[in-house]
């Protein structure tokens, strides 16, 4: 490809901001992907009662979307009571203590190593011009 010199700075904005807009879209689909993944480790790990119903109460929601950025939350949709209380453990009214069974902070951070590394090996990975 042959470019002026007085192009020169156009062509090169045009290069960065097509590798900008391919990398903004690799890295929503890794996050997407991230979301998912934790969210299915949560459930797979979360305490099981007679019902199932707080590991199956497990979702992703996309909090906020723009152009260059994504924001998700993964939550419990009904039985966010009780989250922080098997995380945790906690006391019993009548005496004793129910012992902690941690699902969500693993989770979470292997979630976000995965993340991290899918991230870095896309971008590296990224085709050049």
């Amino acid at each position: 490809m042959n470019v002026k010199i007085e192009n020169l700075a156009s062509e090169i904005m045009k290069g960065l901001e097509e590798y900008s807009d391919m990398a903004t879209d690799e890295v929503k689909k890794e996050v997407k992907k991230a979301g998912s993944n934790i969210r299915k480790d949560i459930q797979e790990n979360a305490p099981v009662g007679e019902t199932k119903k707080y590991s199956k109460s497990w979702s992703v929601k996309t909090m906020k979307e723009t152009s260059n950025s994504i924001e998700l939350v993964v939550h419990s949709r009904n039985r966010y009571q009780l989250a922080h209380l098997l995380e945790k453990g906690h006391v019993l009214r009548q005496g004793g203590r129910v012992s902690a069974k941690p699902h969500i902070g693993p989770a979470e951070e292997k979630g976000i190593r995965e993340l991290e590394e899918n991230i870095m090996r896309k971008l590296q990975d990224a085709p050049s011009r």
